[in-house]
């Protein structure tokens, strides 16, 4: 799916220029420094080498050489008679040594010399006697290996030192020369490069998002045929915000574009403009601008632009090199030539944090909001992700996809890994739908954890999972009940899920009400049952008073207060508050709104308290089961409830 092309050239084959290089009068003075440097290490080089060459090579360079004399056999033998032979030594068929009184022999080049050092060869086969004429006269001899045997040795004792001085010049010059690039090449632009001849990703691999793909045809009709929209005088928007929660293919969806038009695709990060360096991040911008338009059809993709396009002067802490690098990109982007091809699609999760002039018409004139896919979308999803999975005969992947509501495209890409995961480890030779569901109860509520816990812990967790099940079986408006377990899951002691039918978009009042009586059945439980409560709702009770405070302050459900909002207004992709955080209400209406939550959540632990009254034995009969078997599905549940008689009793 990421492709990286860590290519410095140009999609074109050009390599690309500096930054306001200047290519006349001979080139720059930095390339004609570098040009001068490697010639004199060339020169340094032959020099050297030919230095080498000559010693090794050359005969009768060395001043011993020329005073070594040729001896005959028959000599060599008057010699050590004499007592004239100091030592001897054999090296192959050749004796080499010294005579104590120097002789009038030839050299090798026949010319007369008068030497104490002597060369000569010795017999084909050898003297056996030879060895026994040396002992007698006490000559010392020794014998060393061929000169052959020695030869490569010589060479790299040779050319040794010369290597290593050359390797230690070439060091320090690279060195240099690197620096004097890193210094230049802090304009450069770091953005990844994906060419138009080899599409990486298509429309294909991409799933859940049909809206947001139909929106980016006509940017792929434009790059692939721009005469036909020129022609009858339209513009394409020069620029896309894909506009999403995290995860749901932002950036996927911009790879696709560039795959179906089969264009170069230059990626790069918001952050990666911004440099300690005041001035760097404009020049990133020029040179990223520059590229693409000799590129041209391309597109340039801006992943996490708010990092680079928050307003200027929001705050206090204003960053001079981030605005600076928001204006060349907004020159760019306002400067476009209309015949020149180049289209920029940005993501982002905070829109509304970006500066107003980046979002008006003629720059980012197109915005693309990327939401979280349904059930179909998911299922889409599913069968993306599972192409190169085998799958088991009873994996269901619609059951699946109707049990991961609010799940985006990375979060089922994540869940069909796990459950891979967990088929290889369990030795399987395809992934079955048991491995799908261990592995989204991994994700949603986590791993298991062996703990050793009492009877009296067990039996409290037991019954207020009991409780949260009851409650949920027995009131209308709520999501059906799938499984409980009091095996401790992740942070939890214990666990009641829930699977919505279809995917909620829109609540009603009955339908909060009835969560807040089933996210208070646990604690209610642990009264009825056990006669007191424990520290064990302390997730649920913070759940609710966060629903309770959101009919009130969000919604208009609080009869008292009417149809009024008193909360502020947040980031519907980030979920973070966007206003300054100041009330804009009087302490009054902050104490009304405090009681008409707690009676809300009061009423609807009474009506918790009430329901499991009413039905003890059903409840003893669930908890009983869960000290027995630790989890319980809905077929489970649904013959306890039958067989105690118990029926639900309408909405609240």
């Amino acid at each position: 799916m990421y492709q990286r092309n860590t290519d410095d050239q140009s999609p074109t084959g050009r390599q690309r220029s500096g930054d306001g290089s200047n290519d006349s009068n001979g080139g720059s003075p930095r390339n004609n420094g570098r040009q001068l440097l490697k010639l004199s290490l060339l020169l340094v080089g032959i020099v050297l080498i030919s230095w080498s060459f000559i010693q090794f090579f050359s005969p009768g360079s060395s001043v011993n050489e020329q005073s070594v004399g040729e001896v005959p056999y028959s000599v060599f033998y008057k010699q050590v008679q004499a007592g004239n032979v100091k030592d001897a030594t054999f090296q192959g068929q050749d004796i080499t040594g010294d005579f104590k009184n120097a002789l009038s022999l030839t050299d090798a080049n026949g010319t007369p010399v008068l030497t104490k050092q002597y060369h000569l060869t010795q017999l084909p086969y050898g003297d056996p006697n030879l060895i026994a004429l040396l002992n007698t006269y006490h000559v010392q001899y020794q014998a060393k290996p061929a000169a052959g045997q020695n030869l490569l040795l010589n060479i790299v004792l040779t050319f040794l030192p010369l290597i290593v001085v050359i390797g230690v010049i070439f060091f320090f010059a690279r060195r240099a020369t690197k620096t004097q690039q890193d210094i230049s090449s802090f304009g450069k632009s770091k953005a990844r490069v994906e060419l138009g001849d080899r599409p990486g990703t298509t429309f294909t691999d991409v799933a859940g998002v049909d809206e947001a793909k139909y929106d980016l045809v006509e940017v792929v009709e434009f790059l692939k045929t721009p005469e036909k929209f020129q022609r009858l005088g339209g513009k394409i928007p020069r620029g896309v915000l894909l506009v999403g929660p995290p995860g749901t293919g932002k950036t996927l969806l911009a790879r696709a574009v560039a795959g179906e038009a089969r264009v170069p695709f230059f990626s790069m990060s918001g952050s990666a403009f911004v440099e300690v360096l005041v001035g760097v991040g404009a020049s990133r911008v020029r040179d990223l601008f520059d590229q693409a338009k000799k590129a041209s059809p391309s597109i340039i993709f801006i992943d996490e632009i708010d990092a680079v396009g928050r307003q200027r002067g929001f705050s206090i802490n204003s960053n001079d090199e981030r605005e600076q690098t928001l204006n060349q990109l907004l020159v760019e982007m306002d400067g476009f030539d209309t015949r020149q091809s180049v289209v920029v699609i940005a993501a982002t999760n905070r829109p509304d944090g970006l500066d107003k002039a980046l979002l008006r018409p003629g720059r980012f004139d197109r915005q693309v909001t990327v939401e979280r896919p349904d059930w179909n979308g998911r299922l889409a999803i599913l069968k993306i992700h599972t192409r190169n999975v085998p799958l088991a005969t009873n994996v269901d992947l619609i059951t699946i996809a109707r049990a991961t509501p609010g799940m985006v495209g990375a979060d089922i890409a994540n869940l069909v890994n796990e459950a891979a995961l967990l088929a290889a480890r369990r030795n399987l030779i395809a992934v079955t739908q048991n491995c799908f569901d261990a592995a989204l109860d991994r994700i949603l509520i986590g791993a298991e954890r062996p703990l050793v816990l009492s009877e009296a812990d067990l039996n409290v967790i037991a019954y207020h999972e009991s409780g949260h099940a009851l409650t949920g079986m027995l009131q209308d408006y709520v999501d059906p009940v799938t499984k409980v377990t009091i095996v401790p899951r992740g942070q939890a002691l214990g666990v009641t899920q829930y699977t919505p039918i279809d995917d909620r978009y829109n609540y009603s009042k009955e339908y909060l009400e009835a969560q807040l009586v089933t996210a208070l059945g646990g604690r209610a439980a642990e009264q009825v049952a056990i006669g007191h409560i424990t520290t064990g709702a302390e997730n649920d009770l913070q759940r609710v008073t966060a629903i309770a405070r959101q009919m009130v302050t969000r919604w208009g459900m609080s009869e008292r207060l009417g149809t009024i909002s008193f909360s502020e207004r947040e980031d519907p992709f980030a979920g973070t508050v966007l206003s300054s955080g100041s009330r804009e209400y009087s302490e009054q209406t902050a104490n009304i709104i405090d009681e008409e939550v707690n009676r809300i959540v009061k009423r609807a632990y009474d009506r918790a308290i009430s329901l499991l009254t009413s039905h003890r034995e059903t409840l003893n009969g669930i908890a009983r089961s869960l000290r027995l078997h630790e989890t319980l599905d809905a077929r489970q549940l649904r013959a306890i409830l039958e067989d105690t008689s118990a029926v639900p009793t309408g909405p609240l």
